[in-house]
């Protein structure tokens, strides 16, 4: 699959993760929610964006999932991730984390509704993961809600979102990879575990999709780190040169923009050994991992 397929591809990817969340948010206007929060939920959730973690568990489980079997389960699982996902954007834009005016290009959803509902609206979100992972007698759901959990709690992303803002952190490459293994790859890394496991795969595919999913993640935040250094606001959704203004630590920042360059690439190299015997050489995934790089160049 080339750049130009990959496009395509990933435009009817998006497309389907739009309609999936659209009919798992509509009960929220139905469910007795008051008006006010639905409505802050829906603005964040149905924002848009690359939707790389459902993207991901989808195409795990179509790559693994037995011909004519029912998606149900995997739908649900990637939309969980993309309602956990939203909830930690939500809360990572507030005035005490990051304190962004933009996501996505539009306003930040503390800009809109202000700062408290935009904390309960990441709250209830968070919530609503579980609530739609659970609901069904799949016996799978059990393990999904418990994949979701870990990696989206104290040892995982919030977790390394601690790391992140830790007065003491220092400026060393080992530290950098853990934070962001646990901010930003552990959902990356559940993402392509669920996929598996909605699809009822393998030990061996699971624990493809973990080596995957680990580099993969760190190379999406490399090659964030670097356009934040050589990208634009519009092509980025949100304001560049943030994290160096904060005093943050950055691949480049810490290793070099070249460097930097050379670890996300390596990074590729074995997320694309790890699913070739999954989907051979030129499938979506190995696709995805090569944009990693490919989408910065």
């Amino acid at each position: 699959m080339n750049a130009l397929e990959l496009q395509s591809f990933l435009r009817v990817q998006q497309v389907r993760v739009e309609n999936l969340l659209r009919s798992r948010a509509e009960p929220l206007e139905s469910s007795g929610a008051p008006v006010r929060l639905a409505e802050a939920m829906r603005y964040s959730l149905l924002a848009g964006g690359k939707r790389l973690r459902p993207i991901l568990c989808l195409v795990f489980a179509d790559t693994l999932m037995p011909q004519g079997s029912s998606m149900h389960v995997a739908e649900d699982a990637a939309c969980a991730l993309e309602f956990v996902h939203t909830y930690s954007l939500i809360h990572d834009d507030l005035p005490s984390m990051d304190d962004d005016d933009l996501r996505r290009g539009r306003p930040t959803s503390h800009k809109v509704f202000g700062e408290a509902m935009a904390i309960l609206a990441g709250d209830a979100l968070f919530s609503e993961a579980f609530v739609l992972l659970a609901s069904g007698t799949e016996p799978v759901r059990s393990s999904l809600c418990r994949e979701l959990a870990v990696s989206s709690g104290a040892t995982g992303m919030v977790g390394g979102q601690v790391l992140d803002i830790a007065e003491d952190r220092p400026a060393q490459l080992d530290y950098l990879k853990r934070l962001h293994r646990l901010k930003t790859g552990a959902l990356v890394r559940a993402a392509c575990r669920m996929g598996v496991m909605a699809a009822g795969g393998s030990e061996d595919a699971l624990a493809r999709a973990d080596s995957y999913g680990d580099a993969i993640g760190l190379a999406f935040q490399i090659a964030d780190d670097i356009l934040d250094v050589t990208g634009s606001a519009e092509a980025m959704g949100k304001p560049v040169g943030a994290d160096a203004a904060a005093g943050r630590h950055t691949f480049p920042a810490v290793i070099g923009l070249e460097a930097s360059w050379v670890l996300a690439e390596r990074k590729v190299s074995e997320a694309l050994a790890a699913v070739e015997p999954l989907e051979g050489k030129d499938g979506p995934l190995a696709a995805l991992a090569r944009y990693m790089v490919e989408r910065n160049r």
